[in-house]
């Protein structure tokens, strides 16, 4: 069974030198990931925010609000193991550029993404829950995510309900407007 630290209800750091993650540890995750108040968590696999490459385990649900963001000098990899959720890329003022639909690797959709460049970026969770994996080089520093200015705060619950239904159908439209291109 998996041992961990907890840093707070959200992050989770494992104890031991070699990590095996398997099912069992995935619905732990899962569970305490529901438990808490924004349902969602991360078991960093890593042992230190100074490490130079972070790999986690996270775990969102569907209403996890994921705010648009970039990262200044860091690639960032994302490798989906349970659930589906589409990636929107913005430009600078926050018009779609893309939007990357996501699965596990039995689904039709992509199951691996890995962005290079500082390109502002959000989740659109589409299943009850989605479990992926993240990689993304260290050492953690807050300066280094910059939030888009144009998007709600993660405690302004009424911008985030009107951002994610507009962006919901922007993504949809850009979808559409790809899929006739076919």
């Amino acid at each position: 069974m998996l041992t961990y630290n907890a840093e707070n209800e959200e992050v989770l750091f494992c104890r031991e030198s070699i990590t095996r993650i398997d099912r069992t540890d995935v619905q732990k995750l899962i569970t305490l990931a529901k438990a808490n108040s924004r349902e969602r968590i991360r078991l960093c696999t890593h042992h230190s925010t100074n490490e130079s490459i972070h790999e986690m385990l996270i775990v969102h649900s569907k209403n996890t609000y994921v705010r648009p963001h970039k990262h200044l000098g860091k690639p960032e990899s994302f490798h989906v193991i349970e659930g589906q959720a589409d990636i929107v890329e913005f430009d600078e003022d926050g018009d779609v550029g893309d939007v990357i639909q996501m699965g596990n690797y039995a689904s039709d959709r992509a199951f691996y993404y890995r962005i290079s460049t500082a390109l502002y970026h959000t989740l659109i969770i589409r299943t009850d829950v989605l479990v992926f994996h993240e990689t993304t080089m260290g050492p953690f520093n807050r300066k280094d995510t910059v939030f888009a200015s144009w998007s709600p705060e993660e405690n302004d619950r009424v911008g985030i309900a009107l951002f994610v239904k507009k962006l919901t159908l922007s993504a949809k439209k850009f979808l559409n407007m790809e899929a006739n291109k076919s």
